[in-house]
């Protein structure tokens, strides 16, 4: 199943991030780079890394100039993991379109990418909850607390899973279909957001 896959290679990508645990690290991507399995590698990898971006940017001691250095960051992160989603739709795009939708076909509150992309949040969550549940040096109320908090984020994964595989069975019988939006973020377009135009004057 495409979300068993997916899982996999989330956790994967989320074990090698943590083997150096450093922002600063480069991807080593070890899927076929046309594959889809290299997009979801890289989708997470990039969640992965604006984790710890949005981590250190809470540090109440960090400069100021640091700080806004990582805010930049985290809006290129956000971009690219925009676009990464938008490839993903796209491979989906290209495995349906030759199935021809049924008269009475409903489309989805979100594309299939969409909801891969709360899958593969929701795989960081899990490996950070479950971090919490077994730490040694926290009191038995938090690791319990964070053990109760675990048990439903898997069930959470379990779920989404089967909505994602119910999506894409449906779209693959015709009874729902997709309709792709490129994103059409305004901040990093110098044409769009008034600070950059204005500031071109």
């Amino acid at each position: 199943m495409f979300t068993t896959t997916s899982n996999s290679i989330f956790d994967r990508s989320i074990q090698d991030y943590h083997r150096y645990n450093d922002v600063h690290q480069a991807i080593s991507n070890p899927y076929e780079k046309s594959s889809i399995e290299h997009l979801l590698y890289m989708k997470n990898w990039i969640d992965t890394v604006q984790w710890h971006l949005e981590d250190i940017i809470r540090d109440p001691q960090i400069n100021p100039a640091e700080a806004l250095h990582i805010k930049r960051w985290i809006d290129r992160s956000n971009q690219e993991r925009t676009d990464v989603v938008e490839y993903i739709d796209s491979y989906f795009l290209e495995q349906y379109k030759n199935v021809k939708p049924a008269a009475d076909a409903e489309i989805n509150t979100e594309s299939p990418a969409w909801a891969i992309d709360r899958l593969s949040i929701l795989a960081l969550k899990i490996y950070h909850m479950q971090e919490e549940a077994i730490r040694a040096d926290a009191t038995p109320e938090h690791r319990e607390a964070c053990q109760r908090k675990l048990d439903i984020l898997l069930e959470q994964r379990t779920d989404l899973s089967t909505a994602i595989e119910t999506l894409l069975a449906d779209i693959a019988a015709g009874k729902k279909y997709m309709k792709v939006y490129k994103q059409m973020k305004m901040y990093n377009d110098p044409s769009l957001n008034p600070v950059l135009y204005k500031g071109e004057k």
